[in-house]
């Protein structure tokens, strides 16, 4: 028996541009009030934004007090980044639905150190994860398009930080991970970025490093892909027309599959 993952409304209280290609949401409301985090330093949240059917995952980046801060990494293109930009007006005072926080995150009791790489999207867990072990030694290693003075002190002084920037062709982190300079003893390797990074990076570990799997967690957050496959039927207008016209969130669903039946995909 299947059982659906708890689902919460959420009041848009602030946005915040913390860098070029990093935008900040402030989420809370009364819609919140049975939101619990999960304490695991990684945890994510689906969110889903109005006009839209689709969640996306995102990082907490905390939660106190009430209020729910996820940072959004804005793309050329993408179902929140348009939204997120103002693409259909200010986002702040608008509505979203969250999804029950889920992590991974767990390191084994005689961890000396964490390492933690990972490109932009995995700058957020990174940050919260070095807050929340202040008493181990954490080294990250940013695959960032911005410039690290452009993200000011988005990283916990404590933390040795070494910044680096993509390739031509993309993510170069598996190729980063393979020259990395290891700590001594035993310690705990965190890493998130793009899928087929991970995987060679996961092949690396198991490999050549040998590392128990205990030791490590390498989580793909996103494909590569050329360019945005069109959408069919863009749920934007049918969601706007729907609310309009005082139709339910049922009922809109409902007008989204016809249409989407009727445009063959």
């Amino acid at each position: 028996m299947s059982v659906r993952a708890a689902q919460y409304t959420a009041d848009v209280l602030g946005r915040e541009q913390v860098s070029p290609h990093l935008i900040r949401l402030t989420l809370g409301g009364p819609g919140l009030a049975g939101f619990a985090s999960t304490g695991i330093p990684d945890e994510w949240v689906g969110l889903v934004v109005p006009g839209q059917f689709q969640s996306r995952y995102y990082t907490v980046r905390s939660f106190a007090d009430g209020r729910l801060v996820l940072d959004v990494v804005v793309h050329p293109v993408g179902l929140v980044t348009e939204w997120a930009l103002g693409a259909s007006g200010d986002p702040v005072g608008q509505q979203v639905t969250i999804t029950e926080p889920k992590g991974s995150f767990l390191e084994p009791d005689d961890a000396a150190w964490l390492l933690l790489v990972g490109d932009l999207t995995a700058l957020p867990a990174m940050a919260r994860i070095a807050e929340t072990h202040p008493d181990l030694p954490v080294h990250v290693y940013a695959e960032v398009p911005d410039l690290p003075e452009e993200l000011g002190s988005y990283l916990p002084a404590a933390a040795r930080v070494t910044w680096g920037a993509p390739g031509q062709t993309g993510s170069r982190l598996a190729e980063v991970v393979e020259d990395l300079d290891w700590p001594e003893g035993t310690g705990y390797f965190w890493m998130a970025g793009e899928s087929a990074q991970m995987r060679a990076i996961r092949k690396h570990l198991m490999r050549v490093r040998r590392m128990p799997s205990t030791h490590y967690d390498v989580m793909g957050y996103w494909r590569a892909v050329k360019e945005r496959q069109p959408r069919a039927v863009d749920p934007g207008p049918i969601w706007r027309a729907g609310k309009a016209a005082g139709k339910s969130d049922e009922e809109i669903w409902a007008d989204y599959d016809q249409a989407r039946t009727e445009a063959g995909s």
